[in-house]
Formats: C-alpha cells, structure tokens, sequence
C-alpha cells in the first residue's frame, strides 16, 4: 500500500510514517499542503492521511482538489477539531474519513487498512496462490503449511505480485508500490529482495523473471 502523510506536526509525521512503515506500507512524507498538492499530482498514492490545518496550502483546499480531479486516493483527514459539524464539514468536502487528534495508533492503521482496500479492486485480506498464503491484517505468510519468515519489503513485494493474479509485474511498479519515494530506480534493490524472497519460497520456484518485462507468480 502506497501511503502519503502530510502533517505540518514533523515530529508526529514522522513518527506516524515509521508507524504505517512497521505494517509493510510505503509511506511518503510532507510537512505543508503546497507539497502535499505537489507530490499528489505526481505519484498514485492509495491513501492519504491529511492534517487538515496545513501551512501553505490548507487541507481542506488539498482534499477538494483531490476529489475535483476524481482521484481514486482515499482521504483519511485528522484535526484537533473533533466537534461534530467539524467532521461532518470535513467529510462533506469529500474526505473518506476523518480521525480526531489525538488517536490511538492501531486505529489509525485499522482505517488506513481499510481505505487501502476500498481505492483499490475489491480483494479479500488473506491471498492465496500456488500453495501460498498471504495474511495481510496480520503480515504472516506460509506456503503449503511451512511459516516463511519475511522482511516486511519481502511481504510487501510478495503482496504486490499475488494481487496481480498472475499477470506480469514490472519492477517499476514493484518499485512504485512496495517502496517509498527514496528508492533510487536505478539500483539493483527490486532484483535483491525477489531473490530473496525465491530462496524463502522454496521448491518448486513459482516466481518467473520475464527478461524485459519483469516478473509473475
């Protein structure tokens, strides 16, 4: 899952992102709503936590901007301002939804879970292929019974080539969606961490390198 924090707060960006990063999401940050603008209009992101009281461009502007351009981005915006008519006006301007400050933390990743789900095609929580099975509320995984002891990147990456369904996974996208924006592109990190996750997988092999094109399970 592709996450973007913006929270003008950096302490509490910060912390939130090292958080969301711990349950095998890719989380960008930014600390103003100009930024936020910036960085939505550049990169597909599935959620994004949105401080609404931010410096340089406000949330509220952020989140309308957003919805008007019909991005399948899910909003989830957290403010201090937890009254009532404060929430309906949030969700009124096309928040998804809308989290009062301060918040307990595994509610904070409970609903970006679940507005992960909803920007994307509908897909059940526990993925399951060639013997393979991928819970992704707990960040297990097995295959034919045996536990695999994954890095939260091997789980991510696993993640992404079981929702394609056996299509072909280009490591560019692998990139896009498994890692955050510092990933330089040019590395061989996409390579490492497939090979990796082979050698975890076991016999019989079930991920296949397409020479040009990328990968599939």
């Amino acid at each position: 899952m592709r996450v973007l924090v913006a929270e003008d707060e950096r302490d509490l960006a910060d912390l939130v992102a090292m958080g969301l990063r711990r349950h095998a999401m890719a989380v960008d940050v930014v600390y103003d709503g100009a930024a936020a603008a910036e960085r939505l209009a550049v990169s597909d992101y599935d959620v994004l936590v949105l401080d609404r009281d931010l410096p340089e461009l406000h949330g509220d502007l952020v989140c309308r901007d957003l919805v008007a351009r019909g991005s399948r981005t899910r909003i989830l915006m957290m403010t201090a301002a937890s009254s009532v008519p404060e929430r309906v006006a949030g969700l009124g301007m096309g928040a998804d939804d809308y989290l009062p400050k301060p918040f307990d933390f595994t509610e904070l990743v409970a609903r970006v879970r679940a507005l992960g789900r909803r920007s994307r095609d509908q897909v059940p929580p526990v993925l399951t292929r060639h013997g393979i099975v991928l819970d992704t509320h707990r960040l297990q995984a097995s295959r034919d019974g045996r536990h695999l002891h994954l890095s939260l990147k091997e789980f991510a990456v696993l993640e992404v080539l079981m929702r394609a369904e056996g299509a072909v996974v280009s490591a560019e996208r692998l990139l896009e969606e498994a890692w955050d924006e510092n990933a330089d592109p040019f590395t061989t990190v996409v390579r490492v961490v497939v090979s990796r996750l082979r050698a975890k997988l076991g016999d019989p092999p079930c991920i296949q390198t397409v020479p040009g094109a990328g990968y599939l399970l």
